[in-house]
């Protein structure tokens, strides 16, 4: 039973503005509003139109800063040149900004376009995945596992039917191959466990508690010592 809260109601809202712009695929705002509702800690950000709004809100985040196309219909948005990092002053937001959707509109012409997300650059990170999905079958169930570009190249990633508790949380971190490498393997830094077992909880109760969604997925979740942070995040309703 989904226990009526605050946090279903606002992300039923947002839910709700999405079914209304007949799409199925959240904007990277969407995302990201949703996830942080849920506890996920995310980078500051700020969808924008122009270039104008992009400026503004760079000074306002702080630099470094990454720009990221806003489409529904670019899932990958390294592969189309959508995506600038280290973008270190006004000058450099204003022309990556036309950069970016330049290269949308030249290799995807009939993309929608919502916009560009402008986004605090966090240090370079361990790089994690978390999901969840809703199956016809099963109901609803998360993921855990090492993101970013080793999600297809190990698949060391293991499920959980939702919702999940701590310890099957935990579980699941212990459960892929690179364990070791996330708690301290050799001397390396020990990483946030807590923090992660908390992430899939909270995803956990995500796609759980609001029955519109389908897929869910934190990739890469930036991974640290003391925090995890989810720098993309992308939702897929029914």
């Amino acid at each position: 039973m989904v226990v009526e809260t605050s946090k279903n109601r606002e992300a039923e809202k947002i839910v709700e503005k999405i079914l209304a712009s007949e799409r199925k695929v959240a904007l990277p705002d969407e995302s990201l509003a949703m996830v942080k509702l849920f506890g996920v800690d995310v980078p500051d950000y700020a969808l924008v139109k122009t270039a104008e709004e992009a400026v503004a809100v760079s000074k306002e985040i702080g630099f470094p800063l990454v720009l990221k196309i806003a489409s529904q219909d670019v899932p990958h948005k390294s592969d189309i040149g959508g995506v600038v990092i280290n973008v270190e002053n006004a000058q450099e937001v204003e022309r990556n900004y036309h950069k970016v959707l330049d290269n949308l509109k030249r290799v995807v012409p009939e993309a929608q376009i919502g916009g560009v997300l402008v986004q605090k650059q966090l240090p370079e990170a361990t790089h994690l995945i978390v999901g969840g999905v809703y199956d016809e079958q099963f109901g609803p169930a998360v993921m855990f596992g090492l993101g970013g570009v080793f999600v297809e190249l190990f698949k060391d990633v293991s499920f959980r039917i939702a919702p999940v508790a701590e310890t099957e949380a935990l579980e699941m971190i212990k459960e892929i191959k690179a364990y070791p490498v996330l708690s301290g393997y050799r001397g390396s830094k020990k990483l946030d466990i807590e923090q992660m077992t908390k992430t899939i909880i909270n995803i956990s109760e995500l796609i759980t508690n609001i029955s519109t969604i389908k897929e869910v997925e934190l990739n890469p979740l930036f991974a640290y010592e003391k925090s995890v942070t989810a720098v993309d995040a992308r939702i897929i309703l029914k």
